[in-house]
């Protein structure tokens, strides 16, 4: 699910799971154990990417809704584990935006120490939409990357494209898709190259407010969990499938 490749220091995470890379609990468990496992390496930086054109779908709707309140009390944890994992690793990960990063796709994106978004990939927080709030961790890290426009992003779901996306915080760099890789690969190997010490606590000074607040209010999330398996949630995302399917 999780394809690691070594260039000099900096290795290359592709998620690599289904069409779309729709998050189950499996891809969610894999990526933060492929971060774990670049831990005890000569790591200086990562990329983070999808594969085909496609970064990731978040949520895999379907899943969820077979697997109801049994398969949340999986999902969520791993869900919020995931963007955490990104987040607290020691060394600096880029991500390489090469297609639609929807919903936790774009947490996930968000997630990162630096976004590089391809010309024809779209980004956006579209979780309200399908009517499932989000967890703590998920919108602390979008308020810290969105800031102002924060709200924007939460309440409309929308899907940015281009500078559009740069000015509402959900990347820093517009690239080419056809040289995206190479260019998050440039990048990271320039953060790979400052010494590892450095950049580890740059890292952690720079996400240390977000994680303060996903601690203190670890407690929201079982609201949201309750809201995700309550039953006129999975039925509500139920008709949304049904609805997009017709499309």
């Amino acid at each position: 699910m999780i394809d690691v490749e070594r260039h000099g220091r900096v290795a290359l995470l592709r998620m690599d799971h289904g069409k779309v890379n729709a998050m189950d609990v499996e891809l969610l468990v894999a990526l933060a154990s492929a971060l774990a496992d670049l831990e005890a390496e000569d790591v200086g930086a990562a990329v983070l990417t999808g594969n085909a054109r496609v970064f990731s779908a978040g949520v895999d709707l379907r899943r969820y809704v077979e697997g109801g309140p049994e398969y949340v009390d999986a999902l969520l944890p791993a869900l919020s584990d995931a963007f955490l994992a990104v987040v607290r690793a020691r060394f600096p990960v880029v991500a390489a935006v090469n297609g639609a990063a929807i919903a936790g796709g774009a947490v996930l994106a968000a997630s990162c120490d630096r976004r590089l978004l391809a010309t024809d990939a779209r980004i956006g927080a579209s979780e309200l939409l399908v009517g499932v709030p989000f967890p703590v961790a998920a919108i602390e890290i979008l308020a810290a990357r969105c800031g102002r426009r924060t709200g924007e992003a939460v309440w409309t779901g929308r899907l940015w494209t281009d500078d559009a996306a740069v000015a509402a915080g959900l990347a820093d760099e517009v690239v080419d898709a056809g040289s995206l890789e190479a260019a998050a690969l440039d990048a990271a190997g320039a953060l790979a190259a400052m010494p590892s010490e450095v950049t580890a606590m740059t890292k952690a000074y720079l996400w240390s407010s977000v994680l303060e607040r996903v601690a203190e209010r670890r407690a929201i999330d079982d609201a949201v969990r309750e809201r995700w398996a309550a039953t006129d949630t999975l039925e509500r995302v139920a008709a949304y499938l049904e609805t997009t399917t017709r499309r």
